[in-house]
């Protein structure tokens, strides 16, 4: 890793974009600092401090904080993401949207501006309903027409202006620019999550010796997992294709032989954050609303459905909520793999051009052949990220260590770190490529 950047800083062009790159974070960095006009941010902040629930911690971990201290940038890229989600499920059910996306650059630049209108749609509603939910909570200076406006203005612009950096790093930076914003959103926060554990297991455990058994288990733990999802995030299954020749006017073309990658994790954190929406989903309601602080029954399903009950010895009943996590993730695993992988339409592919898979009858018994073996490869990615997931998880619950960052977020931050490098790899071939020729 190390040599890639100092290669790269050898080279004009890709010096110049990862600067361009590292000023825009910089001001991403400003921007979640900057307060929303119309807000009691100290108020806010002590509401969120009081609630603890995993959602909205997960969504502050996101949003690089600025969800807490309400900035300007306090819906972040989240409408963003979760535009760019219902446009993938809508490619899929929409046969107009499918055929922009087969059109190649055009089609795709299309589905683009489809996604921008739609982020500003949500991030509007979004914010329309968090100005109408604080005002009445007194959470606002004062709850009239305008502080509503202000509100609903500051947040829009500020989730517009973040996807538009985000763009621009994709244009003029080192490439993934919305998945850069959300990873430096989530390492900012880590700092402050690493100090809340030495605080609670090593500066105040009772002697030397237990400080440094716990620094031990801490950085092992943070280690194992960092190089799990690496191996996670690189392991793939390539199924081997040989193409027939084919005479062409005086020659023969044609006879290569080529591979379909298909990665392990081939849905990446989609499964999880689909599976934490989900469950998230009535707890937060609850909050807002108040509700949930109870010993009834309705309380208890909603504890069930909180990570922070998970594992707790204490409370073994409330582990069933982990057990339904672990079905939701290895279900949406195998639906988003089914929606972004078509096993019928690259056989179809294969065939049109001359390929097959050595010992395979093209058509249809290829496409049985890619689906059997991606059904394998998607039940070990979703083995590989449940078992990321529920590591955080555990020592939550058992060590009641209370951290935002957790295997969800060590997978954005590893799998964007080695997508970005690949980039900056590939760029760096087309402009400083050394070939047989200079040998």
């Amino acid at each position: 890793m190390l040599e890639t950047f100092r290669n790269a800083f050898k080279i004009k062009d890709i010096r110049n974009r990862i600067f361009y790159t590292l000023v825009m974070l910089v001001i991403i960095r400003i921007g979640s600092q900057l307060p929303l006009p119309g807000v009691n941010s100290e108020v806010i902040a002590n509401w969120f401090a009081n609630q603890g629930t995993d959602a909205l911690n997960f969504f502050d971990a996101i949003t690089g904080g600025s969800f807490e201290e309400m900035s300007v940038f306090a819906l972040n890229i989240t409408p963003y993401i979760t535009s760019s989600i219902i446009m993938q499920l809508l490619t899929i059910a929409i046969p107009k949207l499918e055929e922009m996306q087969k059109d190649g650059e055009d089609g795709r630049k299309k589905i683009a501006e489809i996604t921008r209108y739609v982020t500003v749609a949500l991030a509007l509603i979004q914010s329309i309903a968090m100005a109408i939910g604080f005002g009445r909570g007194g959470y606002l200076d004062k709850f009239d027409a305008l502080h509503v406006i202000m509100m609903v203005t500051g947040l829009t612009a500020g989730s517009a202006v973040l996807m538009w950096i985000g763009e621009r790093i994709t244009e003029h930076g080192v490439g993934n620019g919305i998945s850069i914003v959300l990873t430096i959103n989530i390492i900012s926060r880590i700092p402050e999550d690493l100090m809340t554990l030495y605080t609670q297991f090593i500066k105040n455990a009772p002697n030397v010796g237990n400080a440094i058994i716990a620094a031990a288990v801490i950085l092992a733990v943070i280690l194992v997992t960092v190089v799990f999802v690496i191996i996670l995030q690189d392991g793939q299954r390539k199924i081997p294709v040989q193409y027939s020749k084919k005479v062409q006017g005086r020659k023969q073309v044609g006879g290569q032989s080529s591979h379909i990658p298909l990665k392990v994790n081939t849905a990446g954190v989609i499964p999880i954050i689909f599976a934490q929406s989900i469950m998230q989903f009535p707890v937060v309601i609850a909050t807002i609303l108040g509700k949930g602080n109870g010993t009834g029954i309705g309380s208890q399903i909603l504890h069930g459905l909180s990570q922070s009950y998970w594992c707790n010895p204490q409370q073994p009943i409330y582990s069933i909520g982990l057990l339904v996590y672990i079905i939701l993730v290895v279900a949406f695993a195998y639906f988003y793999t089914s929606i972004t992988f078509n096993p019928l339409e690259i056989a179809n592919n294969m065939k049109r051009q001359g390929g097959f898979i050595p010992g395979i009858r093209p058509g249809k018994p290829t496409s049985d052949y890619l689906n059997k073996i991606l059904n394998y490869i998607v039940f070990i990615g979703a083995v590989g990220l449940m078992i990321v997931a529920v590591i955080p998880i555990f020592f939550n619950g058992v060590f009641s260590a209370n951290v935002s960052f957790g295997g969800t977020s060590i997978i954005i931050i590893v799998g964007v770190i080695i997508e970005t490098l690949k980039q900056i790899e590939s760029q760096m071939l087309v402009r400083y490529y050394k070939g047989f020729l200079n040998d």
